[in-house]
């Protein structure tokens, strides 16, 4: 594909669909998975991670769903499930293989089949993302499937992601049972600078053909994506996406601040604009600028007794002017006494 050839990567580093080969750990989302891997082995009933929208949930449940099917557990994962309560039992049932039958029947094979699990030492997890779906009633049919244990332990581990909804469904009182049988809660949210910095750079790296390492993003534009953003993951992927396409559209092999402007121009209902504010102040600055060369000129053609302090102005332009990427105005002619008092030839 060229755009891919024309920035040296063999796959698109920036796709919103959770890639785990793409995973960037952050020390936080980190500590989230050591975590839950610790309350499954704890055996510790219902757990739940909350975060915003795009923030890395949809990532941690995939990390979570490959260690443990590494780990040859018993997983059942559910996707925003918006069921009736009663065909829920069925549905969990029905991605751990089990025959479908009546709620009854289900429910009564559910059971038979985590007691098998546990007999032979593995876990058997539920991993509901995007739990928020379940409304009211599905978190309670979620509780009495918690119910499921022997003596001494509890034979279903319940994984709920969600976002912040969930945390206002479980606040009803008519939740309050299986609020409180959470027993971990995990919170995901923004990155830093320094991680939104490192998160682009690393979805290039490991997106490279191998051998190529030039810098496709300047630090000024990896800097500003991170800040349109919000911090966010998922904003950040949409925006440098959309930057790299129009740094390809210019012929540019390198994707500058002035790039990430245009695509934060094009997504004004996520992106915060603040290239627009930093250009406009750059304009300013440009102009009082260029105001003052002339006003020195100007001084210097009409006032030779002002040569002096003229000349140290224009000292002092050069290093403004260098930093805002002005040319310094060339200083205009001045004519000396010599050649003043020489008449021109008729």
């Amino acid at each position: 594909m060229p755009y891919l050839a024309h920035f040296g990567l063999r796959e698109h580093p920036f796709t919103l669909t959770p890639n785990t080969n793409q995973y960037y750990p952050i020390e936080k989302h980190v500590e989230i998975i050591q975590s839950i891997h610790f309350g499954i082995a704890r055996n510790t009933g219902i757990l739940k991670v909350v975060g915003d929208v795009g923030t890395g949930k949809t990532m941690l449940c995939r990390l979570l769903l490959r260690k443990l099917v590494g780990a040859n557990d018993a997983v059942a994962y559910l996707n925003a499930p918006q069921v009736d309560p009663d065909s829920l039992v069925g549905l969990v049932a029905a991605e751990f293989g089990l025959e479908p039958g009546t709620k009854a029947q289900m429910l009564q094979a559910l059971n038979a089949f985590l007691l098998e699990q546990h007999a032979l030492g593995r876990n058997a997890v539920l991993i509901v993302d995007e739990a928020q779906a379940l409304g009211a009633a599905g978190l309670e049919a979620i509780r009495l499937l918690s119910n499921l244990e022997t003596e001494r332990n509890k034979l279903l581990q319940i994984v709920m992601f969600g976002q912040s909804e969930l945390d206002d469904l479980l606040m009803q009182p008519g939740l309050r049972q299986i609020n409180q049988r959470i027993g971990f809660a995990f919170n995901t949210g923004p990155l830093t600078l320094v991680e939104a910095v490192d998160y682009v750079g690393h979805r290039v790296r490991v997106s490279r053909i191998e051998k190529v390492e030039f810098p496709i993003f300047t630090p000024a534009a990896m800097s500003l994506l991170a800040q349109s953003a919000n911090f966010v993951p998922r904003v950040i992927n949409i925006l440098a996406d959309k930057a790299l396409l129009v740094a390809y559209g210019e012929g540019a092999i390198q994707v500058t601040d002035a790039h990430v402007e245009v695509a934060v121009d094009d997504s004004p209902q996520i992106a915060r604009r603040l290239g627009i504010k930093r250009r406009w102040i750059r304009q300013l600055l440009v102009g009082l600028i260029a105001a003052e060369a002339a006003a020195v000129a100007a001084m210097f053609v009409l006032s030779p007794g002002l040569q002096g302090w003229a000349k140290a102005q224009a000292g002092r332009l050069p290093i403004i002017t260098k930093l805002m990427h002005v040319p310094v105005p060339p200083s205009p002619p001045v004519a000396s006494a010599a050649s003043a008092a020489t008449p021109t030839a008729p």
